[in-house]
């Protein structure tokens, strides 16, 4: 039987590639999205040839969407094996003093409120002490957290360093009981993120801050993601890959 995961906001960018690469290296694959379907079941169409793979309308922000994902996977696919929390937004460019508080409801929503409902569920299913064969959760969290996104959206920075303080509890938390927690740190990364941000050509003008000189790839993302899960990485819980071309 193949390796179960979740992917959620998989339909595009670093989920997207995600899933390609895990189902190239034998895992069973479920892609949740939010909005956009056709390219989530399309994504799933090329995904099938090599295991079993479903696209799940979720929003992990509400409660019961992220319910009823995980229960679509514990009836289609089976035991659930592994996770990535890879759903994530981000706002337009602004300065503190010009954020709305309905923004700051829709940001920590999704990435910090969703990414708990999606590892509780996680480890309701993975625990030893509920029965589970133990797993491996992946947060896909930013290096925004660490350099704060000062001018441009310091709610998403602050969001992603919930998600790493988040990542370091709950991996102590669940460690005896067969659950490793990690997390990777994207930096600049080609995805469509910059344009939700308002700024198609951000890495453009910051690339010449990355020591590598250059934006990295959503694929480049997806292998730390899957050594992470990987039982290459047998001993590393509650530790990060800085995905980030050196910046």
């Amino acid at each position: 039987m193949n390796p179960v995961v979740i992917i959620t906001g998989g339909s595009r960018g670093i989920g997207a590639a995600t899933a390609l690469l895990a189902a190239e290296r034998g895992y069973d694959v479920c892609v949740s999205y939010r909005a956009r379907a056709e390219e989530a079941n399309a994504l799933v169409a090329g995904l099938n040839g090599a295991g079993k793979a479903i696209a799940v309308r979720a929003d992990v922000s509400v409660e019961s969407d992220v319910l009823r994902l995980f229960e679509t996977v514990d009836r289609e696919l089976g035991p659930l094996f592994a996770l990535v929390n890879n759903a994530g937004v981000v706002e337009r460019q602004s300065r503190l003093e010009n954020l709305s508080h309905e923004r700051l409801q829709r940001v920590f929503a999704v990435n910090v409120f969703g990414t708990f409902l999606c590892c509780r569920e996680a480890v309701r299913r993975m625990s030893r002490s509920h029965g589970g064969a133990g797993g491996a959760i992946v947060n896909v969290s930013s290096m925004a957290a660490r350099l704060g996104s000062p001018h441009e959206y310091i709610d998403y920075a602050a969001s992603k360093g919930a998600v790493d303080t988040l990542t370091i509890g709950l991996a102590r938390e669940v460690a005896a009981e067969g659950i490793r927690v990690n997390a990777v740190r994207p930096g600049l990364i080609h995805t469509e993120m910059h344009a939700s941000g308002g700024e198609p050509g951000r890495i453009e003008r910051l690339k010449s801050s990355v020591p590598m000189q250059r934006g990295g790839r959503p694929d480049e993302v997806a292998r730390a993601v899957l050594w992470l899960l990987s039982a290459e990485a047998s001993y590393a819980t509650g530790t990060f890959i800085d995905v980030s071309g050196g910046r």
